[in-house]
Protein backbone atom coordinates (compact mmCIF):
# COMPACT_ATOMS: atom_id res chain seq x y z
CA UNK A 1 0.00 0.00 0.00
CA UNK A 2 1.68 3.12 -0.91
CA UNK A 3 1.67 6.57 0.85
CA UNK A 4 -0.43 8.07 -1.74
CA UNK A 5 -3.62 6.05 -1.05
CA UNK A 6 -3.20 5.91 2.54
CA UNK A 7 -3.68 9.64 2.26
CA UNK A 8 -6.51 9.24 0.24
CA UNK A 9 -8.59 7.24 2.12
CA UNK A 10 -7.55 9.61 4.78
CA UNK A 11 -8.97 12.32 2.94
CA UNK A 12 -11.83 10.32 2.26
CA UNK A 13 -12.99 9.69 5.35
CA UNK A 14 -12.13 13.19 6.35
CA UNK A 15 -14.22 14.55 3.72
CA UNK A 16 -16.93 11.95 4.82
CA UNK A 17 -17.17 12.89 8.20
CA UNK A 18 -17.71 16.57 7.03
CA UNK A 19 -20.45 15.62 5.18
CA UNK A 20 -22.36 13.61 7.82
CA UNK A 21 -21.71 16.25 10.53
CA UNK A 22 -22.28 19.46 8.59
CA UNK A 23 -26.17 19.26 9.28
CA UNK A 24 -26.07 18.50 12.92
CA UNK A 25 -23.56 21.26 13.39
CA UNK A 26 -25.33 23.94 11.03
CA UNK A 27 -28.60 23.90 12.79
CA UNK A 28 -26.95 23.64 16.08
CA UNK A 29 -24.90 27.02 15.26
CA UNK A 30 -28.15 28.78 13.96
CA UNK A 31 -30.11 27.77 16.81
CA UNK A 32 -27.55 29.01 19.13
CA UNK A 33 -26.85 32.68 17.35
CA UNK A 34 -30.71 32.78 17.41
CA UNK A 35 -31.03 32.11 21.22
CA UNK A 36 -27.98 34.08 21.94
CA UNK A 37 -29.29 37.08 20.46
CA UNK A 38 -32.78 36.71 22.15
CA UNK A 39 -30.93 36.71 25.43
CA UNK A 40 -28.80 39.49 24.65
CA UNK A 41 -32.01 41.88 23.55
CA UNK A 42 -34.18 40.35 26.70
CA UNK A 43 -31.20 40.22 29.06
CA UNK A 44 -32.12 36.42 30.46
CA UNK A 45 -29.28 34.97 31.23
CA UNK A 46 -30.75 31.21 31.41
CA UNK A 47 -28.16 28.67 30.91
CA UNK A 48 -30.68 26.16 30.50
CA UNK A 49 -32.13 28.38 28.02
CA UNK A 50 -29.13 27.59 25.38
CA UNK A 51 -28.64 24.07 26.11
CA UNK A 52 -31.74 22.03 25.59
CA UNK A 53 -33.68 24.43 22.39
CA UNK A 54 -29.90 23.06 21.00
CA UNK A 55 -29.65 19.57 22.03
CA UNK A 56 -33.62 19.31 20.82
CA UNK A 57 -32.44 21.15 17.11
CA UNK A 58 -29.86 18.92 16.67
CA UNK A 59 -31.68 15.54 17.52
CA UNK A 60 -34.41 16.74 15.40
CA UNK A 61 -31.82 16.95 12.14
CA UNK A 62 -29.99 13.70 13.34
CA UNK A 63 -33.90 12.61 12.63
CA UNK A 64 -34.32 14.50 9.79
CA UNK A 65 -31.34 13.81 7.82
CA UNK A 66 -30.32 10.13 9.70
CA UNK A 67 -31.19 8.22 6.11
CA UNK A 68 -28.96 10.51 4.37
CA UNK A 69 -26.37 10.18 6.26
CA UNK A 70 -26.55 6.80 6.60
CA UNK A 71 -26.81 6.61 2.46
CA UNK A 72 -23.15 8.53 3.18
CA UNK A 73 -21.73 6.33 5.38
CA UNK A 74 -22.78 2.93 3.49
CA UNK A 75 -21.35 4.72 -0.05
CA UNK A 76 -17.70 5.26 1.56
CA UNK A 77 -17.86 1.63 3.22
CA UNK A 78 -18.50 0.07 0.11
CA UNK A 79 -15.84 2.18 -1.40
CA UNK A 80 -13.39 0.74 1.04
CA UNK A 81 -14.40 -2.72 0.87
CA UNK A 82 -14.69 -2.64 -3.16
CA UNK A 83 -10.93 -1.51 -3.37
CA UNK A 84 -10.15 -4.07 -0.44
CA UNK A 85 -8.05 -5.97 -2.78
CA UNK A 86 -6.05 -2.95 -4.33
CA UNK A 87 -5.26 -2.37 -0.19
CA UNK A 88 -3.66 -5.82 0.41
CA UNK A 89 -1.45 -6.70 -2.59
Amino acid sequence: MSEALIIDIGRDAVLTALLISAPALIIGMVVGLVISIFQATTQIQEQTLTFVPKVVAILLSIVIFGPWMLQVVKAFAERLLFDLHTFIG
